[in-house]
């Protein structure tokens, strides 16, 4: 294909996933379903107008038997690019444009811009890899190591899920009635913590607060997709930094 067509496709593509994700989560499996089909269209047409789409029959009938093998491997592994590119964007932007959250198992990392969250796994049996590139089922172990170990952790990856899955991925939990009304509050919030919860300098002003905690509450706010437990974080921030509650 030649490169301009390329480019033309992945801006389709880019611009396709930004809007994908700007979809509620019940309906972002659609969406997907819309833009493959729109750059396979693409493809086509560019194929037919250039007189190369004797090459498809070619390419179908080179991949077809593989298909069987190839296809749940590029479903396992599309939630990994995903985070490659958001993580990649997010690592863009300037310091005030994210928050970070940290527990003693789990970093937490919201970009401001797209409302995209990402995380690591700090310690446990799955210490050192990326929320991104973890399966259901691990999400489940992870789940289940946090609760046995540290309650806020539990939270966080909780608010992580639903802000991911939206309430689908609570079916799968098995101690989902079991945890739900035992989280412990979490301690008391230091000043540093409060600035990165927010995605301020610690010389930010208080209208620099007021306008990131109104800014963060647009992205996490349970009306929007969000968690309470989020939302209780980034309110605790702002008190603490303009009242010193």
């Amino acid at each position: 294909m030649h490169p301009l067509g390329l480019v033309l496709l992945g801006i389709v593509a880019v611009v396709g996933m930004l809007w994908v994700k700007s979809q509620p989560v019940k309906q972002q499996r659609a969406a997907v379903i819309k833009v493959v089909t729109t750059l396979v269209i693409m493809a086509l047409v560019y194929l037919a107008v250039t007189g190369k789409l004797h090459w498809l029959g070619v390419l179908i009938a080179a991949v077809l038997p593989f298909m069987r093998k190839l296809l749940p491997l590029i479903i396992r592994f599309l939630p990994f690019l995903k985070h490659l590119y958001d993580q990649r964007q997010a690592g863009q932007h300037s310091n005030g444009n994210h928050s970070e959250v940290q527990t003693a198992i789990i970093k937490m990392t919201l970009d401001h811009d797209s409302g995209v969250m990402y995380g690591t796994v700090l310690n446990g049996p799955l210490q050192g890899r990326e929320l991104g590139n973890l399966s259901e089922q691990e999400f489940i172990q992870l789940l289940t190591y946090c609760r046995q170990h540290d309650a806020e952790s539990a939270r966080l990856l909780e608010a992580y899920l639903d802000k991911r899955f939206g309430d689908s991925w609570r079916e799968d939990d098995p101690g989902h009635q079991h945890h739900q009304n035992h989280a412990s509050d979490s301690g008391p919030m230091s000043r540093d913590e409060a600035y990165n919860i927010l995605g301020l300098k610690p010389d930010a002003d208080e209208k620099s607060i007021i306008e990131a905690h109104r800014r963060l509450m647009q992205k996490v706010h349970p009306d929007r997709g969000g968690s309470d437990y989020l939302a209780a974080k980034i309110n605790q921030a702002k008190d603490l930094l303009l009242n010193g509650e």
